[in-house]
């Protein structure tokens, strides 16, 4: 069976401080176009609602705008901008470089879960 869908008409929108992610839902794929505003960094945008010390979601992600700044748990640290493709394991924070908002494609699944409260 093909599945087809278009960002432009998400099944699902999460909105969070200084930015959002949009989800597509298919067959062995939850995929995820998250904008990033300026100014916006994981731990104090999505912390509260992941309910989490770091980000603990896999990313598979490709940079179509704007440049993130990633510090995984051990603190190392890593740059990512247009046109780049990077995977990310969990314990990380990240946060928006410069002055433009960054569109990050998540091909990992890990929208399924991004910036929900955890139940429990």
């Amino acid at each position: 069976m093909i599945e087809v869908k278009s960002i432009d008409k998400p099944d699902e929108r999460r909105d969070f401080p200084m930015g959002h992610l949009e989800v597509c839902n298919l067959s062995g794929l939850t995929f995820g176009v998250a904008t990033f505003e300026p100014g916006w960094r994981w731990s104090v945008s999505v912390k509260p609602i992941a309910g989490t010390d770091l980000c603990e979601v896999h990313h598979n992600g490709f940079v179509a705008e704007g440049r993130l700044r990633i510090r995984m748990n051990d603190g190392t640290e890593a740059e990512v901008g247009p046109g780049e493709v990077f995977v990310c394991p969990p314990g990380h924070d990240a946060w928006v470089v410069g002055d433009q908002p960054a569109i990050v494609y998540d091909f990992a699944g890990g929208a399924a879960d991004y910036a929900k409260a955890r139940s429990g």
